[in-house]
């Protein structure tokens, strides 16, 4: 067992490592990151499947963060494409366009049902100027934006697919981060006069031209050229503590163990994780709330299609119960370097699922076969097009937010506030459902805390920081 020494060592080489690394490399610091996978990016990392490049999930590079728009372009530079978003909603066998337009809604609901939405809108907002209740719950806070009409089309559905609980029982702070700015009446001036300031309609976004992996490989190279170091194969099996402060990780690459001594630490690991391999153990009420975080995972299907042309859209979201497929990405449509072959198309068949559950016992071959079949049963490609694929599951990419999730972070938040030399970053390191942006954020802020400054990483992606109302620097702190 060798013993090791690094000043700073970094667990993840995901956006936030790789961020929080790339910070500290220009500041003339020598980082250790350490990942347990072959590849750099985390989810937002691109596989490769017989020379077609695929997202796990889509990830389009849209910033509100000035900071984190600066890094895309400094890292990346010429390599950013501009592409237009193009997705719908497929909703009892028809495509609706997403952001909501006056002649697909009209067209395929009818005149008739879309005023019935509009009075329940009305409804739910004249109910709440009664009673002023405040959202707790997913189905709350939807129904109170959208009305209950619109909630039961084109949320219900689709939500419970993704996090596998009905949405009375998933907290309004998950729709507050991810649906900001948009409700109803921003639907409906988008439907009239095709414009919104809501994040959830933008039209276009930048794009690596290889896919959002090319920029966090871009990042490891960086890190590496400035005598930082990336190590991949290596997971981390204990971290070594004193009351407050941690003194080492062990690593275990190749089949041998590595001691590593350090002076800061900085996690993007899951918490339930992190906190079941620190020793000596947290406190048995710190530990016992920390196993019961919940996570969803995810699975995509990868196939190779013999067509140039199935659709223009980026991706298509299923709310449609009869389909187990959530969504489907058209990568093609993100960045035609993205295919070896122009006159062929890799789309990205999304299942949301359960570490255990039927859809992930499913063997390789079941899977491709379901996704080839509800491909055909959609509409969007014919069966004999399918010429194979591939599958890979992702463990605990989503945090939930079910009915618990505030109570239970708060006492491992609590907790982990206690060590003076460890900081947990990005969506798993904070169990925060964060875009790539915030995740990059949390550890740009966790180096600039290392370099001496004061920044609250818990405040990234509140209410505030989402519109971006401050601005980080050398003199500002986030409070």
């Amino acid at each position: 067992m060798k013993i090791n020494y690094q000043n700073i060592i970094i667990i993840g080489a995901g956006p936030a490592g790789l961020t929080c690394a790339y910070e500290l490399v220009k500041n003339n610091h020598q980082p250790l990151v350490l990942e347990q996978a072959n590849l750099v990016g985390g989810i937002s990392r691109t596989e490769v499947y017989e020379g077609y490049r695929f997202d796990i999930g889509g990830h389009r590079f849209y910033t509100k963060v000035t900071q984190v728009e600066q890094l895309w372009r400094e890292v990346l530079g010429d390599n950013f494409i501009r592409v237009p978003r193009l997705s719908r909603i497929y909703y009892q066998g028809k495509f609706f366009d997403y952001p909501l337009s006056l002649k697909s809604t009209l067209f395929n609901l009818g005149l008739i049902e879309s005023s019935l939405i509009i009075l329940s809108y009305l409804k739910a907002k004249l109910r709440f100027i009664i009673n002023k209740k405040k959202s707790e719950t997913f189905e709350d806070w939807i129904i109170h934006c959208f009305g209950e009409r619109l909630y039961y089309t084109f949320f219900k559905t689709y939500t419970e697919k993704v996090w596998g609980i009905p949405c009375n029982q998933i907290q309004a702070e998950w729709a507050k981060q991810r649906i900001k700015g948009l409700s109803l009446k921003e639907a409906i001036i988008n439907i009239f006069f095709g414009k919104s300031n809501a994040k959830s309609l933008i039209n276009e976004f930048d794009y690596p031209i290889l896919g959002p992996g090319m920029m966090w490989e871009a990042f490891a190279d960086v890190i590496e050229n400035k005598r930082g170091k990336v190590q991949l194969n290596s997971k981390i099996i204990k971290i070594n503590r004193k009351s407050t402060k941690i003194l080492s990780i062990e690593v275990e690459e190749k089949g041998e163990i590595k001691i590593i001594e350090g002076k800061h630490f900085i996690s993007s690991m899951p918490l339930t994780k992190l906190l079941n391999i620190i020793e000596p153990k947290p406190p048995e009420n710190v530990l016992k709330t920390a196993n019961k975080l919940n996570y969803r995972d995810f699975l995509i299907v990868a196939l190779i299609i013999d067509a140039e042309n199935l659709f223009p859209d980026n991706w298509i979201y299923i709310h449609d119960q009869n389909f187990r497929v959530g969504r489907i990405q058209n990568f093609k449509n993100w960045s035609p370097k993205m295919v070896p072959d122009i006159t062929k198309t890799c789309l990205g068949m999304e299942y949301f699922c359960s570490e255990g559950d039927d859809l992930w016992n499913l063997s390789n071959p079941e899977l491709i076969e379901l996704a080839t079949k509800e491909l055909k049963e959609l509409g969007l490609a014919r069966y004999k097009l399918v010429e194979g694929g591939t599958v890979l599951r992702q463990k605990k990419a989503y945090p939930v937010y079910d009915k618990n999730y505030y109570e239970y972070l708060t006492i491992i938040k609590d907790y982990l506030g206690t060590f003076e030399n460890l900081q947990t970053i990005g969506r798993n390191g904070m169990h925060r459902y964060n875009n790539q942006d915030h995740s990059m954020l949390t550890g740009l802020l966790a180096a600039k805390n290392i370099l001496g400054e004061k920044h609250d990483l818990w405040k990234v992606n509140t209410e505030k920081s989402y519109y971006e109302e401050f601005q980080v620097s050398s003199k500002t702190t986030v409070n």
